[in-house]
């Protein structure tokens, strides 16, 4: 995945293991080189443990090229009335049954290496972008997550990318990024964006951050797909 990544990809998004409505031959047909697949939907199913059975993402998705899988981190956000956060992770309550499900930073590695993905993602908060103190209070969890998910991974044919955080807040963004970039990634990403804030605060945290993370390994804007944002933010 280095190589394809040296200049800008666009990621079809395959929540659950399939790009909707086309076919891998399609993607392929238009260009698609990476594709997103969600590890918290697919540890509710069909099972990480299962796909790996099956021989993992690849061959589940007949897909030879590629796939990235974020870390759950987005669903803390998005599934805000159905989880709990504390220092050590964050439990979730089924949207399908009710059923709850514990991720850590180790749990959340140990799905994606069972799912085989090129790419993974280190497990962070994205939080509401406009409370600062909340903000601040999920970027210490996000660092320290980002630390525990290094300790965690296992596996050496897998790319873990790191994640920026820090709200609409220039100096947490600054922060979230220098530190991300003292760790050593091979990839970074800038997340929560594109999670209810202006196109201008986007724009500005979006140009914070590249002023700190290092040029020369790829960057992940994470959950930016309009297209007059793809223009702006990564061409």
């Amino acid at each position: 995945p280095h190589g394809v990544l040296q200049t800008p990809v666009f990621m079809p998004v395959g929540t659950q293991a399939t790009v909707k409505a086309l076919t891998p031959q399609q993607l392929e047909d238009v260009g698609a080189c990476l594709i997103l697949a969600n590890s918290y939907h697919l540890h509710l199913r069909p099972g990480e443990k299962r796909i790996a059975d099956l021989g993992g993402l690849h061959k589940f998705m007949s897909w030879e090229h590629p796939i990235l899988t974020d870390s759950g981190g987005f669903q803390v956000f998005s599934l805000a009335k159905r989880r709990q956060v504390d220092a050590d992770g964050v439990t979730f309550q089924s949207h399908l049954d009710g059923s709850e499900h514990r991720f850590t930073p180790e749990k959340v590695i140990e799905i994606q290496e069972n799912l085989g993905a090129d790419i993974i993602m280190v497990f962070d908060e994205c939080s509401e972008p406009y409370d600062r103190e909340y903000n601040q209070q999920a970027l210490q969890r996000t660092h320290v997550w980002a630390e525990r998910c290094l300790s965690a991974k296992s596996r050496r044919d897998q790319a873990l990318f790191g994640i920026v955080q820090g709200g609409v807040f220039p100096d947490l963004r600054e922060q979230s990024a220098e530190f991300i970039a003292s760790l050593g990634f091979p990839g970074n990403a800038i997340g929560g964006l594109s999670v209810g804030e202006t196109r201008d605060e986007m724009h500005a945290m979006i140009e914070v951050v590249n002023n700190v993370l290092p040029a020369d390994r790829p960057r992940y804007l994470m959950g930016v797909g309009a297209p007059n944002d793809l223009v702006e933010c990564i061409l």
